[in-house]
């Protein structure tokens, strides 16, 4: 007889106690998602782990601290999110990305969630690295990870309202780059 995976909860609570079994299964359990995001903010695997070994440090750290007024996915992905972009930002160089190695527009007409989704995956990324900060997170958290606007907005520490727009524009500046 198996006993079910304790809710997250419960799961913090035995975390925050020490119990290192409790703290394994909370990396366990989001351990691909902060790696999947860490890796389309950084767009480098490498640096990626760094980031994700680099937050669930910090989760561990500051489990304490934990107040309950997001999800817990929800905070460890801003977790994740804020160890990427100081891995981002202490980068010594930047990848520079030719005009002409973008390769052919996409058809970018359609929703805002069609447009990113029709650009081939090298491409994305790259069109990816060149959106500013918080809108590249905000598509990254809605399209990647289907993270609510609330939730998104709660990761990128911005209001929901402030999350749409980045999102909103953030999409709207991948349409321009698919389309240049």
């Amino acid at each position: 007889m198996t006993i079910p995976d304790p809710d997250d909860t419960a799961l913090l609570d035995r975390a925050r106690a020490g119990d290192r079994e409790a703290q394994g299964i909370l990396i366990s359990r989001y351990a691909e998602d902060v790696y999947r995001l860490t890796a389309r903010l950084l767009s480098d695997a490498d640096l990626a782990r760094d980031a994700a070994q680099d937050a669930f440090v910090n989760v561990l750290n500051g489990i304490g601290g934990f107040r309950g007024q997001a999800s817990v996915r929800t905070w460890i992905l801003r977790i994740a999110a804020n160890a990427a972009a100081t891995l981002g930002r202490r980068r010594t160089r930047r990848r520079e990305i030719p005009l002409d190695a973008a390769g052919d527009p996409a058809d970018a007409a359609g929703g805002d969630d069609s447009a990113a989704a029709r650009l081939d995956g090298a491409r994305m990324e790259r069109l990816l690295e060149r959106l500013p900060e918080k809108q590249r997170m905000a598509v990254v958290l809605r399209i990647r990870n289907g993270l609510s606007y609330r939730e998104v907005g709660e990761v990128i520490d911005c209001s929901e309202g402030s999350a749409r727009v980045n999102y909103h524009l953030g999409i709207k500046r991948l349409r321009e780059l698919a389309e240049s």
